[in-house]
Order: structure tokens, then C-alpha cells, then sequence
């Protein structure tokens, strides 16, 4: 196969530890979309944005402001690095690796074991739509028209 193609699977993470290594942008789309599935989400980095650090003194997130340590990801069942440190996140990747938890390096696909699907969620339906990590652009269109199309649907489910 040329391209690695990911299996589509939902998983019940409302009692899995999962572990968001960086305080940016990025980490914390991450753990907003995590927030959705489960309130186990520790997020670690020496600074944070703003939302981060509400969710944080909210308690929706147990945020550690400091430097990740290897201890942070005992007992993790998935890992994601979100950080501007190619170094901080290939390390993570090799301790993940070693521990066996899944792990996701932001900016590099393949140092994935899973990747962050575009999320449409309407009451229990749950739409997860990914371009194996290729093409974010379409993989976003797709999500937009199948939530435009599921919405529309609701509508006329009304008449």
C-alpha cells in the first residue's frame, strides 16, 4: 500500500487518561475536542493560552503549567504532542512508543497512531472524517457538507 490508510474507530474514552503535551493553538483545538468525549484530559506546558488556561481554573482540564516529564504519561492511554519542539515532541514519540500508548505528533503524520478526525456531532451521532492526514483542506469540506447535509436533513424531519 502506498499510503497508510487508518482504520476508523470509535473508542469510549470516558475513562482513559489522555495526556496533551504543548499549551498553543493547536493543543488546544486538541483538548477542546477531547473535552466532548471525556473530562480525563491533563494538559502540560510551561505556557498556555488563554482558553487553555480557563479550562484549566474551570477544572474542565487538569493543567500542569511546568516542562513534561516522562512520569506524566504513566497510566496514559493516549498521548498527543502539540509542541513548536521537534526535539520535546520526537522524544514523546520514542517513550510512547516504548510504553505502548497511542500517540499523535501534531506536525508530523507519520509519527501518528491515530489521527484527529473532523468532528460533526448532532445528539448521539458522531461523523469522523479524515484524509489520512494528506489533505486537511478537503477532508474539512467533506465534514462541512456532511453537517450542512445532516442538518438539513433535521429540518425537514420536522415538516
Amino acid at each position: 500500500m502506498k499510503n497508510k490508510r487508518y482504520f476508523p474507530m470509535f473508542v469510549d474514552l470516558s475513562d482513559k487518561k489522555i495526556v496533551v503535551v504543548g499549551g498553543g493553538n493547536i493543543a488546544t483545538r486538541r483538548v477542546k475536542t477531547l473535552l466532548q468525549f471525556t473530562r480525563n484530559v491533563t494538559a502540560i506546558a510551561p505556557k498556555c493560552t488563554a482558553e487553555l488556561q480557563e479550562l484549566g481554573k474551570t477544572g474542565y482540564v487538569n493543567l500542569i503549567t511546568r516542562p513534561v516529564k516522562r512520569t506524566d504519561f504513566q497510566m496514559a492511554y493516549m498521548v498527543i504532542a502539540a509542541t513548536n519542539d521537534w526535539k520535546l515532541n520526537d522524544e514523546i514519540y520514542r517513550v510512547c512508543k516504548e510504553e505502548g500508548i497511542y500517540v499523535n505528533i501534531a506536525d508530523d503524520k507519520n509519527k501518528c497512531d491515530f489521527y484527529f478526525p473532523g468532528i460533526y456531532m448532532k445528539d448521539e451521532l458522531v461523523v469522523g472524517v479524515t484524509a489520512s492526514g494528506l489533505d486537511h483542506k478537503r477532508a474539512k469540506k467533506v465534514r462541512v457538507a456532511i453537517q450542512e447535509a445532516m442538518e438539513e436533513g433535521a429540518e425537514n424531519d420536522g415538516e
